[in-house]
Formats: structure tokens, C-alpha cells, sequence
């Protein structure tokens, strides 16, 4: 006689399989990779997207889910973080990184996001149980349900440090930023309380994607008759830009698709096209890009050198790097030549240039828009490691250019140890250069400080937060 099955408990209910959600379950992929592999979502998110669109069927509202839930989350991390300890009996460093990441999946739900509060609790539980397992699962549901009691406003008011008593704390919590961040940003921009509240807000926004129309082989009116009125915009500034709006899909353009036109912030154009514009005595027939990876500034720079007879020579230490820049620049009008060299050991003769780009290393900060992880990831120390390379290679772009030639100095950090200070120990210790007025070139652009060099910023530009010094060597 066969063992008849066990009956459950009284009382007791049936277990039920958790609900897998493919959405969450890649927000929680893409968190896992840049919290395990030191992986940047911008290269993570877009794979696991394709790959869940031919798995899954994943359709445009899942992939703009996902992508709000993985940035989303990065973002706002210190503060979540924050509000978390708050809702615990242990320190945060004694919660296992996944779980961690569970719960911060939720708790932006909750706090950023119009999801309800119930089904915001329910679909981040059925992913602990998926991911966790069920004890687990345990521990996020009832840490989520005391998240819910209070909107993020609430919590601020509970975690948040009183301004008067420590601004730049204050600030951290509530614009999540480190410390240390906010404290080098402020001093950076200068100026009182609405400048920098507005500056960290800007870095917790989405950025647009801005498209460039590549010179010589594009046109931004090309650019916007292919997407639409209601898909474009103009950009602000830069007259090869075109702006984004809901819905517009750069893929579908053929210019995007063949090479001449590509995403690029108009920050970066700006930067090349002041390059390019500055005033130049004598010949102008050889150009440089010395630090041309991934190649989006040195496509710019050689269209406009084919209109007028130049040839740059677009220079990448890593060459898997060269490879994206010669990718970048074929089908240039001009001629052009890319080579993996070091910067700082070029293997070009000194005073080949009149026009010479270096766009150097740094620690990013003027980008943290678009690489939310980074603010996470650095370090003060990092400045430190970046210093002797960026004084090194500012120091070849001026050897490189004749006397009476230009060199542009920039870099996608406002930090006053990779701007201003590298500028001015390199120009006090080696002398034969001298700075030129970079703001009557960036016609338009309006908040652009004293000068000569320039700062551009994400909340009064609508850019990343790129800095530029033009220098021409006067012997």
C-alpha cells in the first residue's frame, strides 16, 4: 500500500513558487556587475537589453524600466543607503552586497518612482525570493514595509543633517553625493547655496542624448528632418548638435548608422569647436588630437580640418581604443591618420602642430550624469594618480605645437586640481605659453565665468561639466 502524500499544517498556506519578473531581475543583473566587477551601467545595461529583448520579448516600456531602476538606484544610492540604516538593527557594511542591492531596488521604487507603495513592496519581495531565497526575502519585506511609512521627504527630514549645522553633509545625504564631492564641486563653482543645490540636482537628472552632425558629412537639419519635429530639438549651442526628445531613437537615423553623424554631449563639441576656431597666425595644416579615445572629438576636429586643408593625426594609448577612433573616423572627407602611441612619450617631432587637443585622464566628475557609479568609485586619492599625467601631457600638446600655434586643454572634471591648477603649474614651472581668452569663441554661451579658460556645467549649460584653457606657445 502506496504512502499517501503529507498533508500540510492546519492553518498552514500552500507554498507558491516566487514570480519571476524579467525587469527586476536585469535591474538586479546590471547592480550585481557594477558592484562585483567595478562595471559601468552605460556598458552593462545595453547587452543585457538586447539580449532580453530576443529572450524575453522585452518591448520599449520594459527597457525604459529597467534602465530608470538600474540609473535610478545608482543615483540616489547615498541616500538610499541612508534611509536603510535607519530601518535596520546592524551596520550597513553587515548586509550582504545582494541584498543590499535588493533593497535599494525597492526603496527607489518607493521613494523615486510613481510605482504604488504596495505593488513597489510586493515586486521587490518576489524578486528577493527569486534572487535571495525566502528567509531573506523575509528580512527586505520588512525592512521595505517601515521604508514606506514615510515619502522621501520625510526620511530627509530624519537622516539628513540640519544644513546649519553641516552644509556640506546636509547635502550629501539629501543630493547623494559624497562628502567629499560636493565639498570640491562647491569650490569649484564658487557662489552660495541655490548654485550648488542646483549643480547636484543637475548630476541626479537624466541627461538628454545629443547627436553630432559630423562636418563635412553630416547637417543637423539633415539630422532633424530624419527624426521629426516632435523627436528633436536644436542644440543649445553647438550648431552641429540635435537634442533628443521622448521617443527619438538615434538608430533609426542612416547618418548615425553609417558613421557621419554619432552621440556626442555638447559639451565635447564645444570643446572642439573652440579649438578649431581659435585665432591661428601663420600656417594651419597639421592637427592634433592626443588623447583622441574613444574618437568623438576627433571626428569633429577632422571634418573641420578637411574644410580647410588639414590633417589630423588622431593619437590613443590603448589600442583597442585606436581601433574605436578609427571607427570614429572613417570615411572622413580628408585625409587623417590614427596611431596607438603614449602621449607622453609621442613619437612625433616637437613643433610638428598648429593645432594640438589634449583631452586628458581624469577622475570623470564633470560626467556623473551619465556615470552615476563613478561618484561611488572615486577617491580623493585619485586626484593624486591623475596629477603627474595631466601636467605630463599638457606639457607634450605644448611641445608639440610650433611657436605661435594653439593647444586646447580640457578634460570632463570641474575639480580645481585638474583644471585651473594644472594649467597654471605648468605654465609657472615651463613657461612659453600663454593663455588666450577661450569665451569670445563659444559664441552664445552665456555664465561662462572671468575667463580666460572656461568651465561649462551641466544646470547652467544642459552639459556635462567640461573645462577648457586654451594656451598658444609663444617660444
Amino acid at each position: 500500500m502506496s504512502e499517501s502524500p503529507r498533508r500540510p499544517r492546519p492553518g498552514a498556506k500552500p507554498y507558491r513558487r516566487p514570480q519571476k519578473d524579467p525587469v527586476r531581475i536585469l535591474a538586479f543583473e546590471a547592480l550585481r556587475a557594477v558592484d562585483e566587477r567595478d562595471a559601468y551601467a552605460n556598458l552593462v545595461l545595453p547587452p543585457l537589453l538586447r539580449k532580453a529583448r530576443e529572450k524575453d520579448g522585452f518591448d520599449g516600456r520594459d527597457a525604459a524600466l529597467a534602465t530608470e531602476l538600474v540609473y535610478g538606484t545608482l543615483r540616489r544610492q547615498g541616500t538610499y543607503d541612508a534611509i536603510i540604516a535607519a530601518c535596520i538593527d546592524r551596520p550597513l557594511r553587515e548586509v550582504d552586497p545582494p541584498v543590499l542591492d535588493v533593497l535599494s531596488l525597492g526603496v527607489h521604487q518607493l521613494l523615486g518612482t510613481r510605482i504604488p507603495s504596495h505593488a513597489a513592496v510586493s515586486a521587490t519581495v518576489e524578486l528577493a525570493r527569486v534572487v535571495l531565497g525566502d528567509g531573506r526575502a523575509k528580512f527586505v519585506n520588512a525592512v521595505l514595509r517601515k521604508v514606506a511609512q514615510h515619502d522621501l521627504d520625510g526620511w530627509l527630514e530624519q537622516v539628513a543633517p540640519p544644513y546649519d549645522e553641516d552644509p556640506e553633509d546636509h547635502l550629501a545625504v539629501v543630493h547623494s553625493h559624497p562628502r567629499w564631492i560636493v565639498s570640491a564641486l562647491w569650490d569649484a563653482l564658487g557662489g552660495g547655496r541655490a548654485g550648488i543645490e542646483d549643480l547636484l540636482e543637475a548630476d541626479n537628472e537624466r541627461p538628454e542624448v545629443t547627436l553630432v552632425a559630423r562636418p563635412g558629412r553630416s547637417t543637423a537639419e539633415e539630422l532633424l528632418g530624419g527624426l521629426g519635429e516632435e523627436a528633436a530639438l536644436r542644440g543649445r549651442w553647438s550648431p552641429y548638435a540635435v537634442r533628443l526628445t521622448e521617443g527619438g531613437d538615434p538608430g533609426s537615423l542612416d547618418a548615425v548608422r553609417e558613421g557621419r553623424a554619432g552621440v556626442q554631449d555638447e559639451g565635447s563639441q564645444l570643446v572642439a569647436l573652440a579649438l578649431a576656431n581659435a585665432p591661428l597666425e601663420g600656417p594651419d595644416r597639421a592637427w592634433l588630437d592626443g588623447c583622441a579615445g574613444p574618437g568623438g572629438k576627433a571626428a569633429m576636429l577632422a571634418g573641420l580640418a578637411a574644410q580647410r586643408g588639414a590633417v589630423l593625426l588622431a593619437s590613443e594609448k590603448q589600442p583597442h581604443r585606436a581601433g574605436l577612433v578609427a571607427k570614429a573616423l572613417a570615411g572622413n572627407p580628408g585625409p587623417y591618420q590614427v596611431i596607438a602611441a603614449d602621449g607622453t612619450r609621442p613619437p612625433w617631432r616637437p613643433g610638428t602642430f598648429d593645432r594640438v587637443l589634449m583631452d586628458v585622464p581624469c577622475t570623470g566628475l564633470g560626467a556623473l550624469r551619465r556615470r552615476p557609479e563613478a561618484r561611488w568609485r572615486r577617491r580623493p586619492d585619485d586626484l593624486e594618480s591623475f596629477a603627474p599625467l595631466q601636467r605630463g601631457l599638457l606639457r607634450t600638446a605644448l611641445a608639440s605645437v610650433r611657436v605661435g600655434g594653439v593647444v586646447g586643454y580640457a578634460t570632463c572634471s570641474p575639480h580645481l586640481a585638474e583644471t585651473r591648477a594644472v594649467v597654471d603649474d605648468v605654465l609657472k614651472h615651463d613657461g612659453g605659453a600663454e593663455l588666450i581668452d577661450a569665451r569670445p569663441l563659444l559664441p552664445g554661451v552665456p555664465a561662462l565665468g572671468e575667463g580666460p579658460d572656461v568651465q561649462l556645467w551641466p544646470h547652467l549649460h544642459g552639459t556635462d561639466a567640461m573645462y577648457l584653457a586654451l594656451l598658444r606657445r609663444t617660444g
